[in-house]
């Protein structure tokens, strides 16, 4: 097991440093993802989630035709056992990405994201302009979602100067690219979508 993660780290590094982006199917074993939907469900039905917002601080603001989803932000405090895999493995991840390309990546700051059916994000970017500390460097997204199919639409929509790629949001895939290079959406889903979106960062 200790070979294959570090063969995906390895993976991940390389194409990230070759494209600005990766995308790895079965990144947890199933039962991990199983747990992890069954507790964003648990969370979401104790009603511990909130619509997400746009926008930085004071002109932070709920805005659903732009963005359509509900959002629990992770924490060490409320940490469940079902998240504790996931993190390992982005630790893990943190570690590699930094020791193979010299990202200074310090932090991961992550939350759980529901779409209901029709709920979209437009186009957008990860890093806000005159961006100060705490940098946001990659983005990643790893998708909880069951027997997903391209029927059932809520891609990740990557805009890349050689054409979009479309990203199914399949259980277990997960996907990761540099925030400041890529915009990218969320296209409208058919039924309810669910992920958990994280962001490691480096100081200024």
């Amino acid at each position: 097991m200790v070979e294959r993660e570090s063969a995906v780290e390895a993976e991940i590094a390389e194409a990230i440093a070759r494209d600005g982006l990766a995308v790895v199917a079965d990144f947890l074993p199933e039962i991990q993802v199983e747990a992890l939907r069954t507790e964003c469900r648990r969370r979401d039905a104790e009603g511990l989630f909130r619509s997400a917002q746009v926008g930085r601080s004071s002109m932070r603001a709920e805005r659903t035709e732009i963005r359509g989803d509900r959002t629990l932000w992770l924490d060490d405090v409320n940490a469940a056992a079902a998240e504790a895999p996931l993190r390992r493995a982005l630790e893990s991840l943190r570690v590699e990405l930094n020791r193979a390309l010299f990202l200074g990546l310090f932090d991961l700051e992550m939350h759980y994201a529901i779409y209901p059916p029709g709920a979209a994000y437009q186009r957008h970017s990860d890093r806000f302009r005159g961006e100060a500390d705490n940098v946001r460097i990659l983005s990643c997204v790893f998708y909880l979602n069951e027997s997903w199919s391209e029927g059932d639409g809520g891609a990740l929509r990557i805009h890349r100067d050689q054409g979009a790629l479309d990203v199914q949001p399949l259980g277990g895939t997960l996907v990761c690219f540099l925030a400041e290079r890529f915009e990218h959406e969320v296209l409208p889903a058919r039924r309810e979508r669910l992920s958990v979106t994280g962001w490691f960062r480096a100081r200024a």
